[in-house]
């Protein structure tokens, strides 16, 4: 795998900066957000789906936002400030932000969400290099950049649909990140940029102060849409520059428990984009299992992953696949399967 390319124009001492700002702008930003939350009354309320039982906060995704994209686009406006991708990428978010938070305010139907996910991905794909394959060949550039971009659209909807527990997108942004900033460290594929896994990761630490059980607020489809996409288009980019391995092992714990319940519910002929507490994780906190442990073993699982991620790249690629596709599924059915005790519980 080629050595990673950087523009030697930047002075990446500063740069490196924008990790520590992303966390605490991300920790501030969503502070005042909650302040003005609580004082408009902008509520997520308990319901038959919903894990939490008083009402909380939601649409703290918008400070998240305020200072995840900001970071990135002086990122990249210093990596190739000709370069258009990444400021198509940031507004593609901003605008997904838009949209899911009139779905928060105003639920929207489908359709509108749909379309605002497509144009995003579509914006996503068109940002990759030139000839770059997603599919590492295995079919031509025009069903490459439709199987990338409904990757994408796939990508953002599991990552909405799996926020059902206090700290679990930040959790899982927190390991997406550090892992493909790892991969682009160590592996260095062309086009990847450490930073810019590091900069997500930071953020999520900001926002995981606020949201860590027991939450103060919650992301919303304003967070979590925007964030999957970044998360979805970082994978497929990383894929897209050779290390399709690492972009295959690293969110599979997501991908494992999110297809498969989704397939359970197709089967019984049940609507997949309806809010439910069907996924593994919620069946681990509904037999007793608190948020934050719930949490702390996805973050486990999640290390095991980018070891695996890691493994793949530098030896062979079976061994990230194969072994990804072990763990995930193992730790989907550890966790339906989990039984915890009364004394345990009540600790």
């Amino acid at each position: 795998m080629p050595r990673r390319s950087y523009n030697p124009a930047m002075d990446w001492s500063w740069y490196l900066l924008l990790v520590p700002a992303a966390g605490v702008a991300s920790w501030l930003a969503v502070g005042r957000v909650l302040a003005w939350l609580r004082r408009r009354a902008i509520m997520d309320r308990p319901n038959a789906r919903s894990s939490h039982t008083v009402p909380v906060p939601r649409g703290g995704g918008i400070g998240l936002m305020l200072a995840l994209l900001p970071a990135l686009a002086i990122l990249w406006i210093g990596r190739d400030p000709a370069a258009w991708g990444g400021y198509a990428v940031v507004v593609a978010a901003a605008i997904l932000a838009a949209v899911s938070w009139l779905d928060d305010t105003r639920t929207l139907s489908a359709w509108p969400r749909l379309a605002a996910h497509i144009l995003a991905a579509a914006i996503a794909v068109m940002s990759l290099p030139a000839g770059a394959l997603v599919a590492q060949g295995l079919l031509p550039l025009w069903a490459d950049r439709i199987a990338a971009g409904l990757a994408v659209v796939y990508f953002i909807n599991i990552f909405n649909f799996m926020d059902g527990i206090d700290g679990i997108s930040g959790v899982e942004t927190l390991s997406i990140g550090i892992g493909t900033a790892l991969t682009a460290w160590v592996f260095g594929p062309v086009g990847s940029e450490p930073l810019e896994g590091l900069i997500l990761a930071a953020a999520a630490l900001g926002w995981l102060a606020w949201n860590w059980h027991p939450a103060r607020l919650f992301l919303g489809d304003v967070g979590s849409v925007p964030l999957g996409f970044l998360l979805g288009w970082m994978l497929v980019r990383l894929a897209a520059d050779g290390a399709w391995v690492a972009a295959l092992v690293l969110p599979a714990y997501y991908l494992t428990d999110a297809t498969l319940t989704l397939a359970r519910r197709t089967l019984r002929g049940e609507k997949p984009w309806q809010a439910h507490r069907e996924h593994a994780y919620q069946r681990a906190h509904q037999r007793g299992l608190d948020h934050a442990r719930v949490c702390v073993l996805i973050l486990g699982c999640n290390a095991g992953l980018v070891g695996l991620a890691l493994a793949g790249e530098a030896v062979h690629w079976a061994i990230g696949i194969a072994g990804a596709a072990l763990l995930g599924l193992g730790f989907t059915i550890y966790l339906r399967s989990l039984r915890v005790s009364a004394a345990r519980r009540a600790a």
